[in-house]
């Protein structure tokens, strides 16, 4: 790759189906890195964001071992956007200088096109490091649903998480391709073959066979 290697913005809502859609796109020899892996990584112990965090909101925020305690973090932020505010403002930074690592190894790879993965790609600033976003969409009433099961909170939580993301509406508004999670596997495998197609015609090369 070179330095104009296409990169692609993957984003959505929380429970909107991100992973899922970035391992369709793996299945096409496609790299991937994912803002949420990296978010993980910058507040493992030992690391400077951990410690700020712990000392702001005390050990109630960590596990026994040390590590985050991401519910009752998640609990904080989300009842208060001062503090969720100020989490950002410990993390994005950080975040953002170990994605722009990850990217520029993918200019040593033979792939068309890379994969930037992230649900806070507008409100981060993390869409100006790519070239094209992809928006990875389903009904807010499924957000909901999907939100309670996988992280096991109520729905009221569940609501007030999809509610503090950017408008559903918004994020479409800023896309530049689409794509209809509500589906099942087969349909979800056509279209991002489909867009496989499109980004390696973008990328100058030939589609893969």
């Amino acid at each position: 790759m070179s330095d104009t290697t296409l990169i692609i913005g993957v984003t959505g809502g929380i429970a909107s189906g991100k992973s899922t859609v970035a391992r369709a796109f793996a299945a096409h020899d496609i790299p991937w890195v994912d803002a949420d892996d990296v978010a993980r990584e910058v507040v493992e112990p030992g690391e400077p964001a951990l410690a700020g965090i712990a000392a702001r909101f005390g050990t109630k925020v960590l596990q026994a071992d040390g590590r985050l305690d991401r519910r009752a973090l998640r609990e904080i932020v989300f009842a208060d956007e001062a503090e969720r505010r100020w989490l950002e403002s410990v993390t994005h930074p950080r975040i953002r200088e170990r994605l722009l690592e990850r990217l520029a190894e993918f200019r040593e790879s033979p792939a068309p096109y890379a994969l930037l993965v992230s649900p806070l790609l507008f409100e981060s600033g993390q869409h100006t490091l790519v070239d094209r976003v992809l928006v990875v969409d389903v009904p807010e009433a499924l957000q909901i649903e999907r939100t309670a099961a996988r992280d096991g909170v109520d729905d009221a939580q569940a609501r007030a998480i999809v509610a503090a993301q950017m408008p559903r509406d918004t994020r479409l508004a800023r896309a530049d391709d689409v794509l209809d999670n509500a589906t099942d596997e087969a349909g979800l495998a056509a279209r991002v073959a489909e867009l496989d197609r499109h980004y390696r015609r973008l990328s100058g090369l030939p589609p893969a066979r």
